[in-house]
């Protein structure tokens, strides 16, 4: 009983001692707020800090930024200055060698950028963080639309994409509405989309490469996510008409000079095309008409096509079948059945026969061309129609074979010998085509009996 009372008695002291050291801010082990916050660095002046910083790579600094709020608010001051500028804005944007480690270094690089300055702007507003980027980037000329004398040759645009892409990773589509208007504003590509959409093709060529290779290399970089760049695709297109939109389209997806870099806008005109020339812009049409771009309808798509058959020129009907077949199945059949709804028999079955012969030259399997022939007759809402369509598909294929044996016929040769090679890459289309019919009725029938 005695010893408890004393040491009850001995143990209020020390109480109040305990709340007397909390009360001065004498609590031992206890740092002030600022010292917790940048730790050990306390201890250094900020000239050293950044010495530090200099030893130390982009990716570990990005972890740094994130101890505290104080070391990111440092970090901050550190990017701006010539010191952090010289050591984080690489400008080695022209390898005397193009070797693609040297390319892929630089582009890593700028990824590693794009993440430290997300992870520093953290906490502030969308239009704050986006000053602040423009602040630190602004001094680089090769990210500008106008800023390179060599763009061809230049990674500046991809790097700056790429930076781009990891800064705006996550951001909700409000944002990125807000990223795309300050880049819009900033090159002033309004003005100079609507100079090369309104004037004649061709006629400013350095304006349409520049607005090419911006869009492409700082908007639509290639690694990105499929509902990234059709986000950034409708961005750039829909503020403008159809006929625009797909002279657009046609400037940052078409083919292009291997010479210059230059569009090549007669390409479609002039004579068949391959693949290589198409791809560019059957890949942009699938990704308007997939589930990604929620701001398309599938008429819409259509009628871009349709738009872009004509740019600048009515296209060779091989082209525009070529391109079909390169969209895929659900565009190329989307296409060809509103035709058939609209009435459209004869056009519908020129394409159709230019299909077939697409598929005997890019040696696609004959099958696939009678199938969607197939279900193109089934859109047809009577039994006239569809015989209707039939017929035309035939007579297509005999006045197609006969304008092509006039022209050997008649000597036309050129240094390929193309009219024979199309006059015999037709008639084994031809043959091709009819046996593939021929095997799928003789297949039901047998089936039946």
């Amino acid at each position: 009983m005695t010893s408890s009372a004393g040491s009850s008695r001995t143990s209020v002291p020390r109480q109040k001692q305990r709340r007397s050291g909390r009360r001065c801010g004498h609590t031992p082990g206890r740092d002030s707020p600022a010292v917790s916050a940048l730790g050990d660095f306390q201890t250094l002046p900020l000239e050293i800090f950044q010495m530090v910083l200099n030893y130390l790579s982009v990716k570990d600094i990005s972890m740094l930024s994130m101890v505290s709020k104080t070391i990111s608010a440092r970090l901050i001051n550190y990017i701006c200055t010539s010191s952090g500028s010289r050591r984080l804005l690489l400008q080695d944007f022209h390898p005397e060698l193009p070797a693609r480690t040297e390319g892929a270094s630089i582009l890593e690089h700028y990824r590693a950028l794009g993440l430290l300055l997300k992870r520093c702007t953290l906490l502030l507003p969308t239009r704050d963080r986006l000053k602040y980027v423009h602040k630190v980037l602004s001094g680089v000329s090769c990210f500008k639309l106008n800023g390179c004398a060599s763009p061809l040759h230049c990674l500046g645009l991809q790097c700056y994409g790429v930076f781009l892409q990891i800064l705006t990773a996550g951001w909700d589509e409000l944002e990125c509405h807000r990223v795309f208007n300050f880049l819009w504003e900033l090159s002033n590509l309004a003005r100079k989309v609507q100079t090369v959409v309104s004037s004649k093709p061709g006629s400013a060529r350095r304006l349409e490469l520049r607005i090419r290779l911006y869009c492409r290399g700082v908007l639509l970089w290639p690694g990105s996510r499929r509902s990234d760049s059709a986000f950034w695709l409708t961005r750039i297109l829909k503020p403008w008409p159809m006929v625009n939109q797909a002279r657009l389209l046609y400037i940052i997806f078409g083919p292009v000079s291997s010479r210059d870099g230059h569009v090549v806008w007669q390409k479609m005109i002039e004579g068949p095309t391959d693949e290589t020339s198409l791809k560019g812009l059957a890949d942009a049409i699938k990704l308007l008409y997939g589930t990604e771009a929620r701001e398309w309808t599938a008429d819409d798509v259509i009628s871009l096509v349709d738009e872009l058959s004509v740019v600048p020129q009515e296209w060779l009907m091989e082209n525009n079948a070529r391109l079909l077949l390169l969209s895929g199945n659900s565009i190329c059949f989307t296409f060809m059945a509103s035709k058939a709804v609209n009435g459209r028999a004869v056009e519908l079955a020129r394409l159709m026969v230019f299909m077939v012969l697409v598929c005997e030259k890019d040696l696609y399997c004959m099958d696939w061309a009678v199938k969607m022939m197939q279900k193109v007759c089934k859109v047809f809402s009577t039994p006239w129609e569809r015989n209707n369509f039939l017929q035309c598909l035939e007579n297509a294929f005999a006045r197609m074979l006969m304008d092509m044996l006039q022209a050997v016929l008649a000597g036309e040769r050129d240094e390929e010998d193309s009219s024979f090679l199309n006059l015999f890459h037709l008639m084994n289309a031809q043959a091709n085509f009819h046996k593939e019919i021929l095997y799928m009725a003789m297949g039901n029938s047998s089936s039946t009996t």
